[in-house]
């Protein structure tokens, strides 16, 4: 069996969660390829606020379930990256430069609102280059699609007159979704205003649904207007149903706050005479308040400050885990991420293929792991980066050559690019927080024991020697440590300024018996 045949095989009951979605494409055709020669996934993006992290999210495990059907089937897919920017501008971002101007714009579609970082033709544009740049910098494989562009085309014209046609079909299973007040103006298609150039919320009605022609209100004029070619938008719900239909739409996961607008799209689109696609709801990321993030409130992590401080792959990681629950994110949990990204990755070649295909590392990279180690954590870096104080990345490698043997950028370039982030991550974030306190009675008694014992061992004292000591001392009663942890948490106090930090045997390996010396005596000093 070869070992295509193998993971095939495996990912036929793989409990991991890129399987069990692609499985429902599996039965969705199950005597083969749809008409259309493909599989369609799809993500969707709102630009009226920068992308961010979910953003990023939801295109990285919508690939997974699509990597996941391609070691299931033999049928080709697809992936579009779908801008909703025919949208029209509801409110001021929080964190945009030229908000006055960008308020004279209220309403008009987002394509229509100009660049407030004056870079681009539009305020669109400008958040629609930013996704796609993030997106091709982490080689995702896509194909970008403008609402605007698929409007003003043509593109969506005969999907349009469908709706038209069933204009009364949808009235019927949107009305009683909406609160009495917005009934009376609630209408499924929205036409640009040929005088202000705003998307109207307003009443309509139907003249001719073969022309697309329809009739509203505007500014005290009675409008008679073709939607077709850019002339109106849908509602959203309404819109993602439409687009589902005219695209031919097979996969789109959504965020658990569009649980009810994906059940009213989904009749829509089956009253448009076309099944729904698959997919799930999978939970919103928090941020540090625990609270949902926002595009225009700019909470939360942006997809530039998690790169600066973690690679991409800690990201991936962090998204893939568990996505049915809620978590939060902000810059405590990098960390943890990047130093968990290794630990599966290590663990990865060790493992059958059953315990591969549910690690999340071979979804991360598809299965085409790169090669490479890390002989030292994150966490690790960070505390040797935390004594050291303002380190130079040259800095740094001294004192890992004296730990690990031959160790350099060119045999380690995965340790140098996390040098890089360890050091931005201390300079901004650590620093600031980390401040020693002096020791006890018996904190100092068990530090000067330490001491003579570090003194006492030979150049070539192994991390686990040095270990071995630290547990004696902190499992000694004359030292009064009720636990092991408390004499743990007093050496990360009163000689790292943190609360939490690494074995202590690898970080004065690390960081040398002489230089550890040091920084007990300035403890003893304090």
């Amino acid at each position: 069996m070869t070992v295509s045949e193998l993971i095939r095989t495996a990912a036929q009951a793989s409990k991991a969660w890129p399987y069990e979605e692609a499985r429902k494409l599996l039965k969705r055709y199950q005597n083969g390829a749809p008409e259309k020669g493909h599989i369609l996934f799809e993500t969707g993006y709102g630009p009226s606020g920068l992308p961010h992290i979910g953003t990023f999210n939801e295109v990285l495990r919508t690939t997974m379930v699509r990597n996941a059907y391609h070691a299931l089937s033999d049928i080709p897919t697809r992936l579009i990256a779908f801008s909703d920017d025919m949208d029209g501008l509801r409110k001021v971002p929080d964190n945009v430069p030229n908000q006055a101007m960008l308020a004279q714009h209220l309403g008009k579609p987002l394509t229509q609102v100009p660049d407030p970082f004056e870079k681009f033709e539009s305020f669109a544009h400008h958040n629609n280059a930013m996704l796609r740049e993030f997106l091709d910098r982490f080689g995702f494989d896509y194909e970008f699609v403008s609402a605007t562009d698929r409007y003003r085309s043509g593109g969506f014209d005969d999907a349009l007159k469908n709706v038209l046609r069933h204009y009364q079909d949808i009235m019927d299973i949107m009305l009683p979704t909406l609160r009495k007040e917005r009934q009376a103006t609630y209408s499924p298609v929205l036409p640009i205003s040929p005088k202000s150039g705003i998307v109207l919320q307003v009443p309509v009605e139907v003249i001719d649904a073969d022309k697309g022609l329809i009739r509203f209100e505007d500014e005290g004029d009675i409008i008679e207007q073709s939607i077709l070619s850019g002339g109106a938008k849908l509602q959203w719900k309404v819109d993602w149903a439409m687009r589902w239909v005219a695209l031919g739409v097979d996969y789109e996961m959504a965020g658990k706050d569009l649980i009810d607008s994906v059940t009213q799209s989904s009749k829509i689109c089956r009253a448009l005479g076309a099944r729904p696609p698959e997919g799930f709801n999978y939970e919103m990321f928090l941020d540090e308040k625990g609270e949902k993030i926002s595009k225009s409130k700019g909470n939360g992590l942006s997809l530039e400050q998690w790169l600066t401080y973690g690679p991409q792959e800690s990201l991936a990681f962090y998204a893939y885990r568990e996505p049915k629950k809620a978590k939060q994110l902000h810059m405590g949990v990098i960390p943890r991420a990047v130093d968990e990204y290794w630990q599966f990755r290590g663990n990865y070649p060790k493992q059958a293929v059953e315990q591969q295909l549910g690690n999340p590392v071979h979804h991360i990279h598809d299965g085409k792991l790169p090669q490479g180690e890390l002989p030292v954590t994150f966490g690790l870096l960070l505390n040797l980066v935390g004594v050291m104080g303002d380190a130079s990345r040259e800095q740094v490698w001294g004192y890992l050559q004296n730990y690990v043997a031959g160790a350099n950028a060119e045999t380690y370039p995965e340790l140098d690019a996390l040098i890089g982030h360890a050091l931005a991550y201390h300079r901004d974030f650590v620093a600031p927080t980390l401040q020693r306190r002096a020791p006890t009675e018996n904190e100092a008694a068990a530090l000067r024991k330490l001491d003579a014992e570090l003194a006492a061992l030979p150049d070539d004292a192994t991390a686990e020697d040095i270990q071995n000591i630290v547990y004696a001392i902190g499992k000694d009663d004359a030292y009064g440590f009720a636990e092991l942890r408390d004499w743990f948490k007093s050496l990360y106090q009163t000689l790292l300024g943190a609360d939490q930090g690494p074995r202590m045997g690898s970080f004065i390996a690390l960081y040398g018996i002489a230089n550890s010396r040091r920084l007990i005596a300035e403890a003893l000093a304090a």
